[in-house]
């Protein structure tokens, strides 16, 4: 066959030469610090006729608000009014590391490579078709939210990743914002992910039309993160507590101010299921995130100690899982949340919730790579006295 030639970018193109603040400037440095990785262009979506006996192949299905181009080419930083939906199927490498993507180049290598087989558009119709055929008997479904400085393609790549790390549980469906996929961009990504919130909401309430559909997780990253709250808040305002009761949020590496988190949570209120924070320290994205916003601190850095933590805990708001010990390739840790997948497909099992703490506990939980089979977390909470949710202004 004649294999297609993809074209790669290097992600350092994506820098200015010249940026007039300091705080942007530490922002591209620790950036930079991650590596100058090579980016993949759009072509990485065109489908690969190639049949490869034993490789699995997972479905994945995409909604986004980016304006797709009539020849399938993705303008990363143009907005449409109405989601698209789309269906990839994808061919999963069986030498491929947990939390790590190899693109496909211009000879494909089947053992550690992701591709796309198939891919196709779909009507809102098929799309809840798709989404009741691929849904679980448990009825449990996934929306993933990606962050800041994503290209469409790299959003549905790291979904493939996501899917093929959690083994059987049912695929995510992706949600893909109009990011600039540019470091100097960060504003702009900003202002696009919360000009979102109203598609995002709306894919939400189309997923929960699928008749398998009963419990709906969202697992948002980073900036994603500040979409999905914002999602879920307007959700709230509309009345929609019939939607808000099947929900479970997850909120990895949340690019969130945390006196904006506070807010959020005060209009939101309770949900069946505490919201879930993803955190490390060790995150240095989301350092240089805080320093642009005049240092403030990012909800994905909180610890168990910040008096937020305690207020929401005696609300039964949020949780905490620390995730700092899970394997992250680049060097910025901001992409821990990558292995986690794996370690959710194998604790299913286990039941995952009955391993979190009891309402209206303070505190921690570490997660165990090392010992998936037994204890995946290890729960350093303490209980305290149930209080209403009060937004005071505290120093931290």
């Amino acid at each position: 066959m004649i294999f297609k030639r993809f074209r790669m970018r290097n992600a350092c193109s994506n820098i200015p030469g010249r940026l007039h603040c300091g705080p942007a400037i530490l922002l591209a440095s620790i950036l930079i610090a991650g590596g100058c990785a090579t980016r993949p262009a759009s072509d990485v979506l065109e489908p690969v006729a190639i049949t490869t006996p034993g490789t699995q192949q997972r479905t994945i299905l995409t909604s986004t608000n980016r304006r797709l181009h009539e020849n399938r080419k993705n303008k990363p930083d143009r907005r449409s009014d109405s989601l698209t939906f789309e269906q990839y199927s994808f061919s999963i490498p069986a030498k491929r590391k947990v939390n790590d993507i190899v693109y496909p180049t211009r000879k494909i290598d089947p053992e550690r490579q992701y591709f796309v087989t198939q891919r196709k558009a779909l009507s809102e119709v098929a799309f809840i078709e798709n989404v009741n055929a691929q849904t679980n008997d448990d009825g449990t479904l996934c929306v993933f939210i990606h962050g800041y400085n994503y290209t469409y393609q790299e959003a549905l790549f790291r979904t493939a990743q996501l899917a093929a790390d959690a083994g059987e549980l049912s695929p995510p469906v992706l949600f893909s914002w109009p990011s600039t996929a540019s470091v100097s961009g960060y504003v702009a990504d900003r202002d696009a992910a919360l000009a979102s919130r109203t598609e995002l909401a709306a894919l939400l309430e189309t997923v929960n039309k699928a008749p398998k559909v009963k419990h709906v997780v969202i697992f948002a990253h980073s900036m994603g993160a500040m979409l999905a709250v914002e999602a879920v808040r307007q959700l709230k305002f509309e009345g929609r507590d019939d939607l808000l009761n099947r929900m479970e949020i997850v909120l990895a590496a949340a690019d969130i101010d945390v006196d904006l988190f506070e807010s959020q949570l005060r209009d939101i209120g309770p949900l069946p299921i505490p919201i879930t924070l993803l955190v490390s320290k060790e995150d240095k994205a989301l350092v240089a995130s805080s320093l642009l916003g005049s240092k403030r601190p990012r909800v994905g850095q909180i610890s168990a100690a910040a008096p937020l933590t305690k207020r929401a805990a005696r609300a039964d708001l949020v949780r905490i899982v620390d995730i700092t010990s899970l394997q992250d390739p680049n060097p910025l840790g901001h992409n821990r949340y990558g292995s986690l997948a794996q370690l959710m497909g194998q604790a299913a099992e286990q039941d995952w919730q009955q391993q979190m703490p009891a309402a209206n506990y303070i505190g921690t939980l570490l997660l165990n790579p090392s010992t998936p089979r037994s204890k995946t977390l290890t729960n350093l909470s303490r209980p305290v006295a149930a209080k209403p949710f009060a937004a005071t202004p505290v120093s931290r």
